[in-house]
């Protein structure tokens, strides 16, 4: 195992045993991160606190020194709370974004009908930004962040746009994972809101008519490389990955996981040195 020392952000739509689904993601997120410490780096793991995590069986707390900032998402106010909790049976903790009025609702991306909520851009927005400015504040600062879901894809924009001239993130690398997710279209405006925040609307022109799967090309677009976390992807999903001129790390089977990840994540920084 080639990865020692380094220090690993994990970000992702769903861990278990906080949540379930999509399921082969919650299980990555949940084992990866634990043998990435295992083997002698650190990490830190984010996810967004949904409503429908029970947080008394969890036993989630705040994380009062953390909570307490307002970030501006839609030209709108919303404050950020910062929860964590232990995973029983491993030395790794899970931070959580959550917020009133985003994250309260007994749901993930659906509603009990299975209708995708209509302001689920804002909330990506929201969980991306509040993962990068907790990070700050805790002044850890990331050799690799790891991002998983569409949830996660606008964590690489932040990255090399907002945070552009903030030495936190300056010599972070940033992997993104393609997992199967079904293809959900996102508010028509999402680029207006972007725009709003001062990001170039020249770089935002593949997101006028946005879909989920469009987020997850963007995401891929700024990161430094990408893993197919599925044995297989739609057609339209394969063909972005294979287009793409970045390092790609093959579909590893669950035994091979960690060990994939390690020499993966060590051939992205090392590849920053050259």
């Amino acid at each position: 195992m080639s990865l020692k020392n380094a220090k690993v952000l994990t970000i992702s739509q769903s861990i278990q045993p906080f949540l379930d689904g999509p399921e082969e993601m919650a299980k990555i997120t949940r084992q990866l991160p634990q043998g990435i410490l295992e083997c002698g780096n650190e990490i830190r793991v984010f996810m967004p606190k949904f409503g429908c995590i029970n947080e008394r069986r969890h036993q989630l707390h705040e994380v009062i020194r953390l909570s307490g900032m307002n970030l501006i998402i839609n030209d709108t106010d919303h404050a950020l709370l910062i929860k964590v909790a232990s995973v029983p049976s491993a030395r790794m903790q899970v931070y959580f974004i959550d917020n009133e009025e985003y994250f309260k609702r007994k749901a993930d991306t659906h509603d009990a009908e299975g209708n995708f909520f209509p302001d689920n851009d804002e909330r990506a927005l929201f969980f991306g930004r509040g993962v990068l400015e907790t990070v700050r504040k805790l002044g850890w600062v990331p050799d690799i962040i790891h991002c998983h879901g569409w949830m996660t894809a606008f964590v690489p924009l932040y990255v090399r746009h907002h945070f552009a001239d903030d030495p936190h993130f300056e010599n972070t690398k940033i992997v993104f994972s393609v997992h199967d997710q079904k293809a959900e279209p996102l508010d028509k405006d999402m680029a207006k809101k972007l725009a709003m925040e001062g990001f170039d609307k020249e770089l935002l022109k593949g997101l006028t008519k946005p879909t989920t799967d469009d987020l997850v090309k963007f995401g891929m677009g700024l990161s430094d490389a990408v893993v197919r976390s599925t044995a297989k992807l739609s057609k339209n999903m394969e063909a972005a990955v294979k287009a793409l001129d970045k390092p790609v790390m093959a579909f590893a089977s669950d035994a091979d996981q960690v060990q994939a990840h390690a020499e993966f994540y060590s051939s992205v920084l090392e590849e920053a040195l050259v």
